[in-house]
């Protein structure tokens, strides 16, 4: 059986889950796109593909789409944004190596800086 990955992503610098936020997950060695699209209002990107079968053993490149993210907050009452785009695309590469067991990534950012792990879900 498949642990799948899962993605929980927080715009720390306004205190909560960040909706709409871009991301993309690859394969590493070829950039086969498993999974494209946007992060839901509980803060996860959830795709079917990453619960599937096609997460195994190998390494995988997610790319985050923060510049893009606070381009569209702009103007939003109260919202932290930078003034210009510091972080633009955060990628981060990733081995799995026993795909039976689930991977979870917490992706905690701001415009200028992110702390991104394998959590424990």
């Amino acid at each position: 059986m498949n642990g799948g990955i899962s993605i929980h992503c927080v715009d720390v610098a306004n205190g909560r889950v960040a909706v709409g936020l871009g991301v993309s997950v690859h394969r590493l060695g070829g950039g086969e796109l498993i999974a494209q699209g946007a992060v839901n209002a509980q803060g996860l990107f959830e795709h079917p593909a990453l619960m599937s079968e096609a997460i195994t053993a190998g390494g995988y490149d997610v790319h985050f789409a923060v510049g893009d993210f606070y381009r569209k907050l702009r103007g939003t009452p109260g919202t932290a944004i930078a003034p210009s785009a510091f972080l633009e695309l955060v990628p981060y590469h990733f081995h799995i190596v026993d795909a039976t067991k689930h991977t979870h990534l917490p992706f905690k950012f701001t415009p200028w800086g992110f702390s991104l792990f394998r959590g424990g879900a």
